[in-house]
C-alpha cells in the first residue's frame, strides 16, 4: 500500500514538474514570438502594433487586421514563410521560392507571372516562426478588437494603454 503511495507521488511531482516545465516554455516561446513581431519580422509596421492592421510606418504596405483573422496556425506559418502572392507580405522563408516548396512556385515562375516579391527586414528560422506563431495565438489572432484590458494584458502597464478604454 505504502508503495503504491510513493508511485503515486512521484508520479504526481513527475507531472508537475513537466507541466510547469512546459508552461515555462510557453511564456519565453511567447515572449520570444513578441520580440520577433516587434523588432527582427517588424510586423507591427504594417500590421500595427496590436495587430489590428493599423501600421506604423505610411511607407509600408496594409497589413490584414490579424485580431479579426479567422486564420489556423497552420495557414499562418505558410503565410509568414511564403508571403502573399501579389501582396505587400513578404516571404520570411529565405528558401522561399528556390525549390518550389512554397505553393509550387520558384523565383523564375514569379518572374514570368510578373509576380515581384516584397523583401522581409529579416528571414526567420521555423523555430522562430513557431514563436511568432505562439505569440500571435496568444495575444493577437482572433482576440477583437483592442481596449485597455487587452492592452494591459498585451504589454503590461504600459503607458501605451491610457488612452484604450
Amino acid at each position: 500500500m505504502k508503495l503504491t503511495s510513493l508511485i503515486l507521488t512521484a508520479l504526481s511531482c513527475s507531472l508537475f514538474l513537466s507541466i510547469s516545465q512546459a508552461q515555462s516554455s510557453q511564456e519565453s516561446d511567447v515572449a520570444e514570438g513578441m520580440r520577433i513581431f516587434m523588432q527582427k519580422g517588424n510586423c507591427q509596421a504594417c500590421h500595427g502594433w496590436s495587430g489590428d492592421g493599423h501600421k506604423m510606418d505610411n511607407q509600408m504596405p496594409d497589413g490584414a487586421n490579424l485580431r479579426e483573422s479567422k486564420v489556423d496556425r497552420v495557414a499562418f506559418g505558410i503565410v509568414v514563410k511564403c508571403g502573399i502572392l501579389g501582396t505587400g507580405m513578404p516571404a520570411f522563408d529565405k528558401n522561399a521560392y528556390l525549390d518550389g516548396r512554397c505553393y509550387g512556385k520558384r523565383k523564375s515562375d514569379l518572374r514570368e507571372l510578373g509576380i515581384k516579391m516584397s523583401d522581409p527586414p529579416a528571414t526567420l528560422q521555423p523555430r522562430e516562426i513557431e514563436e511568432l506563431a505562439d505569440f500571435v495565438f496568444a495575444k493577437i489572432i482572433g482576440q477583437g478588437p483592442m481596449n485597455r484590458e487587452k492592452c494591459l494584458a498585451f504589454w503590461g502597464n504600459a503607458d501605451g494603454c491610457k488612452n484604450l478604454n
